[in-house]
């Protein structure tokens, strides 16, 4: 290997099983201890080779690429503040990885590895990619099995088909180029599976077409400049808690199309989106949406809305349906927004007391809120029906000579009753008598509060929002 490194040979090692390479004498190739020879570009690589030592570089610059194939490190390899090329540990068996601090001009690779222990790249800056495509990572009694705050990436971030035990940390991340999870499984039953609290991706985020979470998704604070996706994810699970957790989120297009409902709450509280996608069919049964804004909303389910930001657990909060209403103005349908403006209305009277609910139930029946303002003609038509036939059998009695009365008319009189101003005499020439009395009482309160009713609903509806 000494003699392969100096003009960047591949040392293959597969078929002799107990080959044994010191873990020092890497490092010193990687530091420098030989010079390349003329025309060559030096670099250790190595497969089928098991490591024995530590692998430690901490602190050094490594003018060397590092590729190790199918290898077995005894030790996790050591990086921490190192300067480094690219460095490739594929297919390799090791009990973890600190590259805490490291800086590496190429890409970092560990894919296909197993990794029984932590992977460290916290503070970490990778200027061509992080590449974890297939790779198992158990965190033993680690809180996190990949412990990566604050971790800047450039050219992306792959961990395809990955199975990582034991949670994995971002928070704080940037990524430029995006950051691609499809089919990986994250296990933290119970705590969270995934932090990545306050992480910027540029392009997308794919947490799509297998993407497995048994513990929380941890986004609050993220900002994703493209798609985040979880089409056909699932399942997403963390019963009783949150699962899915977006609050103060800014994306410019969230598709939430997983293969199964989340399980577990998702929540989207004051987070901010440019398009939404989801099926109504995979909706989630606790949603909070308080504070959130999008300007889009996509998939089906448009007449279903209403129901989509009911479910907050919490229970009623208004802003969800403004929100939806300001929507549904802006795609065309004033219908569907009257509706939700209406159906917020009846759903905050659960929360009042008992006389202003039964206020606000009258202003329900009878104009609707002012949402419904011909609900009141139906009772007007009603009111005047009933109160001509009465007074059409039971004639009041006349309150002037009978040369100065005009002739009674049953529903002229009910009209007048009814209206403020008297319109067309009847009410001041006639008077019910008996029993009939409470009616025409009636009927006057009823015109007061239907008139009332009625000014509001009219005004309400010809507000511009």
């Amino acid at each position: 290997m000494w003699d392969a490194h100096a003009r960047g040979v591949l040392v293959d090692l597969t078929d002799e099983p107990d080959a044994l390479v010191s873990a020092s004498v890497i490092a010193r190739l990687l530091l420098g201890a030989q010079e390349a020879e003329q025309g060559f570009v030096p670099a250790v690589r190595l497969r089928g080779a098991r490591v024995t030592g530590r692998l430690d570089v901490s602190g050094g610059t490594v003018e060397r690429e590092l590729r190790l194939e199918r290898c077995v490190l005894d030790e996790a390899p050591r990086f921490n503040d190192a300067r480094t090329r690219e460095l490739r540990l594929t297919d390799c068996v090791m009990p973890g990885f600190d590259g805490s601090g490291l800086r590496a001009e190429g890409y970092v690779s560990l894919s296909g590895s197993v990794v029984e222990g932590q992977v460290k790249l916290v503070r970490a800056q990778l200027s061509s990619g992080l590449r974890m495509n297939g790779t198992k990572i158990t965190a033993g009694d680690e809180r996190y099995a990949f412990f990566a705050g604050a971790l800047l990436v450039e050219g992306g971030v792959f961990v395809r088909n990955a199975e990582i035990t034991g949670g994995v940390r971002l928070t704080g991340a940037r990524m430029t180029g995006g950051f691609f999870l499809e089919g990986a499984r994250l296990s933290n039953p119970g705590r969270i599976a995934l932090d990545g609290q306050n992480i910027t991706v540029t392009d997308a985020m794919e947490c799509a077409r297998g993407f497995q979470a048994e513990g929380t998704v941890k986004l609050r604070g993220a900002r994703i400049d493209g798609t985040l996706s979880f089409d056909q994810a699932g399942p997403l699970r963390r019963p009783g808690h949150v699962a899915l957790q977006l609050s103060h989120a800014t994306v410019s297009e969230l598709i939430l199309t997983p293969s199964e409902p989340i399980e577990g709450l998702v929540s989207m509280s004051y987070a901010r989106f440019g398009v939404l996608l989801d099926d109504p069919e995979r909706w989630p049964e606790q949603l909070r949406l308080t504070g959130a804004t999008y300007e889009s909303l996509r998939g089906g389910g448009v007449t279903r809305r209403v129901d989509w930001v009911s479910r907050d657990p919490e229970g009623f909060r208004p802003q969800p349906y403004e929100q939806l209403a300001a929507w549904y103005l802006r795609d065309g349908n004033e219908h569907l927004a009257r509706r939700t403006q209406l159906l917020k209305m009846r759903r905050r009277r659960r929360t009042l007391s008992w006389p202003s609910r039964a206020w606000s139930a009258l202003l329900d029946y009878t104009v609707g809120y002012g949402y419904r303002p011909w609900q009141a003609f139906g009772w007007l038509a009603a009111i005047v029906a009933f109160g001509t036939a009465v007074f059409g059998r039971v004639p009041p009695r006349p309150l002037k000579e009978p040369a100065e009365l005009p002739d009674f008319n049953a529903f002229a009189y009910v009209i007048d009753l009814m209206v403020p101003i008297g319109a067309f005499g009847q009410r001041a020439a006639w008077d019910a008598v008996g029993w009939t009395q409470w009616l025409a009482y009636g009927i006057i309160a009823a015109g007061w509060i239907l008139a009332t009713a009625l000014i509001a609903g009219v005004t309400r509806v010809l507000r511009p929002n």
